[in-house]
């Protein structure tokens, strides 16, 4: 039986890749000029670097938060109760309101970048690396701690925005929503690396996970570290979350979006093909999202309005249908 589950499933994710590459092909096709060099150059100029960032941020969100609902056993949970949306927000509005909008930090975007990445990377760590070694390795802690963060950080930047310039505050605003329009293709090769890195240092944890999602006392049972697993890899899912929010900016409900999704598709045990196919759906979602706001509304919403709606949607649905808990 289980045998007959995992060939659909892999019959499922190859579908699932052939309607990225689909996707991904319109993407760059639709509306070029091709008979003009010089025009079909510039559209892939701006569309190529577009495109990767996409499939990055799909890999990133989609991969943490099938891992974050498997640690934390509740698939209506998201890494943004980690507090990395509430710390970007906070992070960019500090600056601008503290150095202004035409300062170094805010208007080159490797330094931008930089500091994004490097003071969520310092939270990450003291929260979910130290913290949870002094809540005696509770879980629970960890996400009240983050839920407290995320109010706090929110308080804050709600102050700041109120003595803020509102000249100043227009300018922030704009950076302030996750928008795919104008990415810095600079920092691409960077986060590649990074993530990399990242899920190299977890290969061993990730390996695990069919087994840490039995259970505690099971998985001791079993001889695994559960303790010092679940640790790193709550630490990976806020790196991987805070790379994907330091390119484009907070994406609040995509992770519930495509996890959930990707469960109900393959209904299996095995978080290989569940952290695949999550990370497929999130890529089918911002390519396709992207194109409709680029060709339909022509600019005038990002991706993130709809991602944000529907996914506001799809968590009530969630509740109504199953209360969001697995059995």
């Amino acid at each position: 039986m289980d045998s007959a589950v995992h060939k659909a499933n892999k019959r499922k994710l190859f579908l699932m890749l052939l309607l990225v590459a689909v996707a991904a092909a319109a993407y760059l096709t639709v509306d070029v000029s091709f008979s003009n060099e010089r025009l079909f150059r510039y559209a892939m100029k701006i569309r190529i670097p577009k495109l990767i960032v996409m499939l990055i941020t799909a890999f990133a969100i989609g991969g943490a938060s099938i891992v974050f609902q498997s640690i934390i056993n509740n698939t209506i949970v998201t890494p943004c109760l980690l507090g990395m949306n509430s710390l970007y927000t906070l992070i960019h509005t500090a600056v601008v309101f503290v150095a202004g909008s035409g300062s170094f930090l805010v208007v080159n975007a490797n330094v931008s970048f930089a500091v994004d990445l490097t003071l969520m990377g310092i939270a990450a760590t003291v929260i979910y690396s130290y913290l949870f070694k002094k809540t005696k390795n509770n879980i629970l802690y960890v996400l009240l701690i983050g839920t407290v963060l995320t109010s706090f950080f929110g308080s804050i930047q709600s102050t700041l925005i109120r003595v803020m310039d509102p000249n100043e505050y227009d300018s922030l605003l704009a950076t302030l929503v996750a928008s795919f329009s104008n990415v810095n293709s600079e920092i691409i090769l960077f986060s590649l690396v990074l993530l990399g890195m990242i899920i190299f240092w977890l290969r061993r944890e990730l390996a695990l996970l069919d087994v840490l999602t039995l259970g505690r006392d099971q998985a001791i049972n079993l001889g695994v570290d559960y303790d010092r697993a679940i640790r790193k890899l709550l630490l990976g899912v806020a790196l991987c979350i805070a790379v994907a929010t330091a390119m484009v900016g907070p994406i609040s409900f995509l992770g519930l979006i495509i996890a959930n999704l990707s469960r109900q598709l393959m209904r299996t045990y095995r978080h290989s093909q569940l952290i695949l196919g999550s990370a497929l759906f999130g890529m089918i979602v911002l390519v396709g999202g992207q194109m409709i706001v680029e060709q339909v509304f022509v600019y005038a919403v990002p991706v993130s309005v709809f991602i944000t709606v529907g996914g506001g949607i799809y968590f009530l649905y969630l509740l109504l249908r199953r209360g969001g808990v697995r059995q």
